[in-house]
């Protein structure tokens, strides 16, 4: 029995990505913000910004192998396989002038030089900035496998790419790509002409909206990175409510899916009613691994519960498919759902309940994450959970391994290496814990307010904040500073470490350090068309 079990999910794994890669956010199926690499550059600089200009003065820079210009607003960490990088952002550096306007753009990059080499443009959502929110671009990371990518869009849709784009022709079944990047028309105005399809334009393979086929109303912006097991995928919806943040438009649309990763065919849902209890969106990633013996996925949701799923099916009728739910695992302690009278206490509050916006990680027949809510909310209570991988049913009234509560509100995904583990708190404090038993050995104050995930690499964390500050810490039980580094704008993003080098994504611009490097020349955006006269 246990020969077949372990047969199953090694079937049910995604095959190993080349060695160094960072192919999915987090870079591994079980979402553990760790790097194998070494000899990462120990001193960098990314140089100051030339006044008036996008462009960086590159005799500034320290072992800045090369820097690239993105939008206006970067919220998408990167990903790396196969010698290329996709990184979400928006159309504010637009590279195509002829599809100007507010747009989200997953950008593809030479992962040695950085070029540009082809884009994924999306228009927004007529809807406005109730569920597709100004200049926000794509929010998601892509999850590379082989020569495909999948990637979730402001559209709120699901769409699979071809690495190699349009330059090797229009490959799958979606011929539609012009089509797709003409933006609607704008109310009381003509309809804009038809986009051009470009070799610098994506090549979708598939798509499949959310919104047209499951009734899904996100809010403010679609995010969720797919975790790829066997021959699925699986998806946040980003259901949410709507501009009153107390009504939720559609309680029966799902907040979690399974897709069939080579057609995009809808296989599954969850049957956990989630909808009907969102707090106010369901935005976090999903991760995969070992859930008791078998292989599962679990899900962080919007109403502040996790979930583990296992890959059986249930039909309920002739439409709806369900996921095989194992476990459920309430986050938030009953005193931030309740107060001493047993009154709900009020969402967004200080005191209140928090949905779960950060990934949860796989370690040793372990989840681990933290509860959290939209930034804009400010900072509150929180609580990290190390919970049973292997337990069934509700496993609330057993209670979690182990909590801790020393904690406010994070968005960030645990980095756990050596039985040690590193989080990241929005307020702005990194916390390193016994991963084992949760006791506290330490806390740093990056003072300024941190959206992104530590990463855990080469012996040190690093961590960006608000403030443009990036933060290098020794990993270990003693706290000790290693750097700190300015650059030119917010970090939002997590670091990324691989094949030797560092990327580092600020709002504006993607930074690769390595060892020994000498910057090449930056690539800028074409320059804008001149004035009609």
């Amino acid at each position: 029995m246990k020969i077949s079990r372990l047969s199953q999910i090694i079937a049910f794994l995604p095959l190993a990505a080349v060695a160094g890669d960072w192919p999915e956010w987090s870079g591994t199926p079980g979402r553990n913000m760790v790097s194998n690499e070494k000899g990462l550059p120990t001193e960098f600089a990314p140089g100051k910004k030339i006044k008036g200009k996008d462009e960086i003065d590159l005799a500034t820079t320290k072992n800045c192998k090369w820097i690239v210009k993105l939008g206006s607003q970067t919220y998408g960490t990167p990903t790396v396989s196969g010698g290329k990088i996709l990184i979400g952002t928006n159309n504010e550096s637009p590279r195509d002038r002829s599809k100007m306007g507010d747009r989200g753009i997953l950008m593809c990059l030479d992962e040695k030089t950085g070029k540009f080499q082809w884009q994924l443009v999306v228009p927004k959502l007529a809807a406005g900035k109730v569920n597709d929110w100004e200049f926000l671009g794509i929010c998601a990371s892509a999850s590379i496998e082989g020569d495909r990518a999948y990637i979730v869009t402001n559209q709120c849709e699901v769409v699979c790419i071809d690495m190699n784009a349009q330059a090797n022709g229009n490959d799958g079944p979606y011929k539609d790509e012009a089509k797709f990047m003409t933006p609607p028309a704008a109310p009381g105005q003509p309809a804009p002409p038809t986009a051009e399809v470009t070799p610098k334009d994506a090549d979708i393979i598939w798509r499949y909206s959310m919104r047209d086929e499951l009734g899904v109303f996100p809010h403010n912006m679609t995010s969720s990175s797919p975790s790829i097991v066997g021959d699925k995928i699986y998806v946040t919806t980003s259901n949410g409510v709507d501009w009153t943040h107390t009504n939720i438009p559609n309680t029966q649309a799902p907040s979690f899916i399974a897709l069939d990763k080579k057609t995009g065919a809808y296989v599954a849902e969850d049957p956990s009613k989630i909808s009907t209890r969102i707090l106010h969106c369901s935005w976090a990633s999903p991760a995969s691994g070992d859930l008791g013996g078998v292989p599962g996925v679990v899900f962080a949701a919007g109403d502040g519960w996790v979930y583990g799923y296992g890959m059986g099916l249930k039909k309920e009728d002739d439409d709806v498919s369900y996921l095989e739910e194992l476990w459920r695992y309430d986050a938030n302690p009953h005193e931030y759902r309740f107060d001493q009278s047993a009154m709900p206490r009020k969402y967004a509050t200080s005191e209140g309940p928090s949905e779960i916006i950060a990934t949860p990680v796989f370690y040793k027949n372990r989840i681990y994450v933290a509860i959290g809510q939209d930034p804009e909310h400010g900072e509150g209570v929180g609580m990290l959970s190390c919970i049973d991988a292997s337990k069934r049913g509700d496993i609330t009234k057993n209670g979690a391994i182990w909590t801790y509560k020393e904690i406010g509100r994070a968005i960030s995904t645990v980095s756990i290496k050596d039985d040690l583990l590193y989080i990241a708190e929005y307020a702005g404090m990194v916390h390193c814990l016994d991963a084992e038993t949760g006791k506290k050995y330490w806390t740093y104050d990056t003072k300024g307010h941190i959206w992104g995930s530590t990463l855990v690499a080469d012996g040190r964390i690093y961590v960006g904040n608000e403030e443009g500050e990036l933060t290098i810490l020794a990993a270990g039980k003693e706290m000790k500073k290693l750097g700190f580094i300015d650059f030119p704008s917010p970090i939002l993003c997590s670091a990324v470490a691989a094949n030797g080098a560092l990327l580092i994504s600020t709002q504006t611009h993607l930074y690769c350090f390595a060892e020994g490097a000498k910057p090449l020349p930056m690539e800028l955006p074409p320059a804008a068309a001149p004035a009609a006269k």
